[in-house]
């Protein structure tokens, strides 16, 4: 995979959040990686479990393609100042999922493809100044820029979901990156969460998860490792082999992302 070109291994999307251009190539390279899988996939593996309980391979690639157009929704009330809702109604997602997951893998394919060029030419539609615009959906609410960084994220993660040959290593640097430090303060608001402190041995970045852990001081356990397989472990799409715990002893248990 190509990854685009950016300034360093992690973006920071809070203090100095990134130019749209550069966050809509993460995703142009995500989902070109994508599609390289689902154009492979046969009817039989499609219909098969994917990584998540209770979704078959189509269920992933529906609500990928679902999702790309909810998305690009919200591009449009950033274009347009109108207030256009992800999803028609709550229960409009998962209906959607249910009844387009058992299509042909063809279908399927084209689905995703069709409704990502979709999302893309809406992103490109956006003029600069409504990126800063206020939408909201499924409960967050944020800048329009955030939406691509939206995209970016259910595209690789779902990636890996499907089972297939794309795994948590094959995660652009940039992404896994950033995901580690924003889900690692999510984590750390969790009350639930026990506290750890994590320790990225590639890069030297350092978070606290578990909820009153502002500091290391707070963390009796350190947890070291890759990113990659750190961010992994932490949403649940790895068991973390490659991480260690210090002191010896097994990774703490954090709860479902």
């Amino acid at each position: 995979m190509t990854e685009p070109v950016l300034a360093g291994s992690e973006l920071d999307l809070v203090t100095s959040p990134p130019a749209p251009a550069d966050i809509l190539a993460m995703v142009g390279a995500a989902t070109a990686a994508l599609l390289r899988t689902a154009r492979d996939l046969t009817d039989e593996q499609a219909g098969a479990p994917s990584r998540l309980p209770g979704w078959t391979r189509g269920h992933v690639l529906t609500h990928l393609a679902r999702n790309a157009d909810g998305l690009a929704n919200l591009l449009t009330w950033a274009r347009t100042g109108v207030v256009t809702p992800m999803y028609a109604s709550p229960g409009e997602r998962e209906a959607n999922i249910e009844a387009g997951a058992g299509r042909p893998a063809a279908e399927l394919t084209a689905d995703v493809t069709a409704s990502a060029a979709a999302f893309a030419a809406a992103a490109q539609a956006v003029p600069g100044p409504a990126w800063a615009a206020e939408v909201s959906g499924r409960g967050w609410s944020h800048p329009a820029w955030y939406t691509l960084w939206r995209r970016v994220s259910e595209v690789e993660i779902h990636h890996v979901d499907l089972g297939l040959e794309y795994g948590p290593g094959d995660w652009p640097a940039a992404f896994a990156a950033t995901s580690l430090r924003r889900i690692s303060g999510e984590f750390a608001a969790r009350p639930e969460c026990p506290a750890a402190r994590l320790l990225a041995a590639d890069s030297g970045a350092e978070y606290t998860i578990g909820a009153g852990t502002g500091s290391a001081a707070g963390a009796t356990v350190t947890v070291t490792g890759p990113t990659r397989p750190m961010l992994a472990w932490l949403i649940g799409r790895g068991q973390g082999e490659e991480l260690t715990a210090a002191p010896a002893g097994p990774l703490p248990e954090v709860p479902a992302w």
